[in-house]
């Protein structure tokens, strides 16, 4: 009777034990930030303008990865985003790019657009459908059987559907026409506390009367150079009719309109108020006033970095006053991408032409039909890719392997060209290094049949978009913040993939990772 007792009382403690790890055993609420175009070599060359509680405190509170990478090519916000998310490139999660072009249709298309689904606030049709694999979103909606609260906000629609996923309650961004925090229908009932944000604290009854000025004296932002040297700025967005709210959103403000949007969230739902965790994704903005170059305008970029800072100070305090930064992981990275630089003046004699996708199309239409009889073997391109016209090529019953390795060689000769893959290289070809990026980067159901890939310095003449780019293929990587529940501060170099955030924010969760995503997680992270 006694061995009975105590064996009972054994596994009362053990059950209370368990319930006790339960109460910590996950943080409250995860918070990720991605923020635009955002550079750690910024970061770093400004700090002397920050305050105590934005970068500088992330740097001393938390740890950073100083390097983290994409391992796939033609980084932008969208592919960036969906990488962060379901920890997979693009190969694998199907999200190559802002916008694509749809071999069906041979129309371009945005990554998200949907016409299944109505939009609430915007007549843009949205959806998560072509993002082809489960991300954290998901993956947490699943585990909590939809208890958990999650919601994304962004200054753009691509980066909050994409941080969204399929499962989440709502995916908020600011309409380009009218200002208002949009959503879709796929996401189900739009919350009342958006609706009631919009109605009472919306950005179109304060957008004229914003004006942007420096925050800090003028003088104090000197450490970008410029031929033509700025003496202030002053951007009134009011004076813009059809563009203001586009160029609102490469502002500082921008970000400011984000966190009042997630003030609003904390304060009307339950979110980090229980032991369910909830997950909040989020994105900022860190890149060019207009898009311009920083050279262009170098105390926008300075100053946008001071606000950023202010900006991230500012939530940091919203969070630790509501459920309190001990309850909270935050996980902060970047894009990994920047808008393009003008080519370099002449009197730097720095080697460089011109590349033009549409003539390179032309001259390879003739070169095939030269061989092959008369024929549009080259239906369309799309940036630096091909699209190959593979109804034409079966009824003339051709080889495809044949034709694509005629056209890789053909190409190769261009003035301008570093190399040509071809989808059947890129899926059947030998492995290198650089191969396997422009492979991670290539998707079989949205990528062209032939990739083209450009000698750096040289431009790159995008019809289709009517603006150019100048390659420039140096080393970049993404700076990584992890900070807030049970992480160790330590500044880390050894560099490490963005694929790793995923599986990572998944192990703090105790959830299942994506179900793309292959990387381990991050370890010795815990204090």
């Amino acid at each position: 009777m006694k061995g009975r007792f105590i064996t009972s009382l054994l596994a009362v403690f053990a059950i209370a034990g368990l319930q006790a790890q339960d109460v910590t055993a996950v943080p409250k609420l995860v918070v990720g930030l991605t923020i635009d175009q955002l550079r750690m070599d910024y970061i770093e060359a400004f700090s002397a303008m920050y305050g105590e509680q934005g970068f500088k405190r992330l740097w001393k509170e938390g740890r950073v990865y100083r390097n983290a990478e994409y391992d796939f090519v033609d980084v932008d916000k969208s592919s960036s985003v969906a990488a962060i998310y379901t920890g997979a490139n693009p190969f694998l999660n199907g999200i190559v790019g802002d916008n694509w072009l749809e071999r069906s249709s041979l129309r371009v298309i945005n990554c998200v657009e949907d016409a299944n689904f109505m939009g609430v606030y915007t007549s843009e049709s949205t959806s998560p459908v072509r993002l082809k694999v489960s991300n954290l979103s998901d993956e947490l909606t699943i585990a909590t059987q939809g208890k958990a609260e999650v919601y994304s906000i962004a200054p753009t629609r691509e980066m909050a559907v994409l941080s969204a996923g399929h499962a989440s309650k709502g995916a908020f961004w600011i309409n380009d026409e009218t200002g208002k925090w949009s959503g879709s229908t796929y996401y189900g009932t739009f919350p009342s506390w958006v609706t009631t944000y919009n109605d009472r604290q919306g950005l179109d009854f304060r957008i004229n009367e914003l004006i942007w000025e420096p925050y800090l004296p003028a003088s104090l932002y000197r450490h970008l150079p410029a031929d033509a040297k700025q003496v202030t700025f002053k951007h009134k967005f009011s004076s813009e009719r059809q563009q203001k709210y586009r160029k609102f959103k490469t502002s500082p403000y921008a970000n400011e309109e984000v966190n009042r949007l997630v003030n609003a969230c904390l304060n009307s739902t339950s979110i980090g108020q229980d032991l369910v965790p909830d997950l909040l994704n989020l994105s900022y903005y860190a890149g060019n006033y207009e898009h311009k170059p920083a050279l262009e305008r170098p105390l926008e970029i300075q100053d946008a970095y001071v606000r950023l800072d202010n900006h991230i100070a500012e939530l940091l305090n919203m969070i630790d006053r509501k459920v309190g930064l001990q309850n909270t992981l935050f996980f902060i990275t970047s894009t990994g991408y920047a808008d393009p630089e003008p080519l370099d003046a002449p009197q730097y004699r720095i080697p460089n032409g011109e590349f033009h996708i549409k003539r390179c199309v032309a001259l390879l239409n003739l070169y095939l039909a030269a061989i092959y009889g008369e024929g549009l073997y080259a239906e369309a391109y799309h940036d630096q890719e091909i699209y190959l016209n593979h109804k034409l090529i079966e009824q003339k019953q051709l080889n495809l392997p044949e034709i694509l390795n005629r056209s890789s060689e053909f190409l190769v000769q261009f003035s301008g060209v570093k190399e040509v893959y071809s989808s059947q290289r890129l899926m059947l070809g030998a492995w290198t290094p650089e191969m396997e990026k422009v492979k991670n980067g290539y998707n079989p159901f949205c990528s062209g049949d032939l990739w083209v890939e450009v000698l750096p310095g040289w431009t790159i003449v995008r019809e289709h978009s009517l603006d150019t780019k100048v390659v420039r293929n140096m080393y970049t990587s993404a700076p990584l913040f992890l900070m807030g529940w049970e992480v160790r501060p330590q500044v880390i170099h050894t560099p490490v993939k963005i694929g790793h955030i995923a599986p990572t924010v998944a192990h703090f969760m105790r959830i299942r990772a994506p179900n793309a995503s292959t990387l381990p997680p991050m370890t010795d992270i815990r204090k």
